[in-house]
């Protein structure tokens, strides 16, 4: 039925598969991201930028600056790195699903900037992502 549906209508179904895609990539980092750490580093971050903005015209103090951003980098990335790896493999069994469905299907003779499959997933999944992470208050 699904199947049916997708192949049927091809741009509402990979639309409508990417805003599951989102959702859950949304649900599952709202779930494991330590928010309020990673608000702590995105503060961090944004004083040492204005700090850098102030400083434009010392080239050591900037070099300072810049050394105290990059020792947030590894923590930043080990937090981020664990729902990476819990989507991972859904999403690409997901793109391989797409991926045989839709191969040979141009969904647009209109528009030759974006006629396959991949740029209408590609499209939707950044307006979805985003609208989800501001909803979930990720951003």
């Amino acid at each position: 039925m699904i199947t049916e549906f997708i192949q049927n209508n091809p741009r509402l179904g990979i639309i409508l598969l990417s805003f599951i895609v989102s959702l859950f990539i949304t649900i599952v980092n709202y779930f494991m991201l330590d928010k309020e750490k990673m608000k702590e580093i995105k503060e961090r971050q944004k004083s040492l930028r204005a700090e850098i903005k102030k400083n434009k015209d010392n080239p050591e103090k900037i070099m300072e600056l810049n050394k105290r951003m990059m020792e947030d980098m590894p923590e930043q990335l080990k937090h981020s790195f664990k729902p990476m790896i819990v989507t991972l493999i859904p999403l690409l069994i997901l793109l391989n699903y797409l991926r045989a469905t839709f191969a040979e299907t141009i969904l647009s003779e209109k528009f030759l900037i974006f006629p396959t499959w991949i740029w209408y997933y590609l499209i939707a999944s950044i307006v979805f992502s985003t609208i989800l992470r501001k909803l979930f208050k990720l951003q």
